[in-house]
């Protein structure tokens, strides 16, 4: 009975199945998901962003754990093998090292894509955190009528912050990137704005913009026909550290830097709103983000 020579050494993977299970069951045991305890939304500064932190976190511990016992597991059913059989296969057991070789690498790759974007969401993080904090500072008791909401649900994304003020609404999206590095060891942080693309020391985007005026298309559109009135709505692009050129910028998106946004948009007027208008806006607006809450809340846990 040859086929037994290839079954029983399966035994010796039996304690690293538990291992696994283990892992499995603890990863399965996470939820970070926090909730109001009132009847509101939670929604602070990055909330998204911190959701999809947390998911990296998750993957990393994963790979992290699961990496070492799957890799290992080729080996050790070759070392059971050797005591079932009375000659040994070197070509066997060089298949087992490379199975084992390409599992090593492959789990490395994992794990350096999880460390990579963890860096990148933290950073992003850091930079909704202080655009969030600054835009704060707009909120004031009802002669100063400001209203912020952060991670707004549309049907397809999500907006970084929506400000409702008495001359407009705002669409702010937030964009972190690492300031570069010169060839002399200094840091080049100026960024020229054009109308479709963004010009970096070393590099182009375009997409930034382009995820402004889709929000900001988004919201006009849906807040006209919830309002039954054109809403005037203006985007702006927060780009945290960096000295913006706007010398051939588009006049519909504004570039800033971030440190000065609340004043800045206190300055800017869209349009002006009446007051049954922009209370309208702030109800529609609450009234989304309770409904997308509760969507959330219905969908179980992974």
């Amino acid at each position: 009975m040859a086929w037994l020579e290839y079954v029983l050494p399966l035994i010796f993977l039996f304690p690293m199945a538990a291992m696994a299970s283990i892992v499995l069951a603890l990863r399965s045991l996470h939820d970070a998901r926090v909730h109001s305890p009132f009847n509101a939304p939670l929604h602070e500064p990055g909330q998204a962003l911190r959701q999809r932190l947390d998911k990296a976190f998750s993957s990393l511990f994963l790979n992290g754990a699961l990496g070492p016992i799957i890799s290992l597991a080729p080996l050790v059913y070759g070392m059971g093998r050797m005591l079932f059989v009375e000659r040994q296969d070197w070509v066997e057991w060089a298949l087992y090292g490379l199975l084992s070789t390409l599992l090593v690498l492959a789990f490395s790759l994992l794990l350096v894509r999880d460390y990579q974007r963890i860096r990148r969401l933290k950073l992003g993080l850091a930079c909704e955190l202080a655009v969030g904090q600054e835009l704060e500072r707009l909120v004031r008791p009802d002669a100063h009528p400001y209203y912020v909401f952060h991670d707004v649900p549309t049907d397809s994304f999500t907006i970084d912050h929506v400000v409702v003020t008495p001359h407009g609404v705002f669409v702010v999206e937030t964009r972190a990137r690492t300031l570069a590095i010169g060839t002399d060891g200094n840091e080049l942080n100026t960024v020229a704005v054009e109308r479709e693309r963004l010009r970096f020391p070393h590099w182009q985007e375009r997409r930034p913009l382009h995820k402004t005026r889709q929000g900001v298309s988004w919201l006009t559109h849906w807040l006209e026909r919830r309002c039954g009135v054109p809403v005037p709505v203006r985007g702006v692009l927060v780009l945290p550290g960096w000295k913006i050129d706007n010398s051939e910028a588009a006049p519909d998106i504004l570039v800033v830097s971030g440190d000065t946004l609340a004043k800045q948009i206190t300055e800017l007027t869209p349009g002006p709103l009446s007051d049954a208008t922009h209370d309208k806006i702030i109800n529609v607006l609450l009234e989304r983000a309770q409904l997308m809450e509760l969507k959330h809340l219905s969908q179980p846990s992974v």
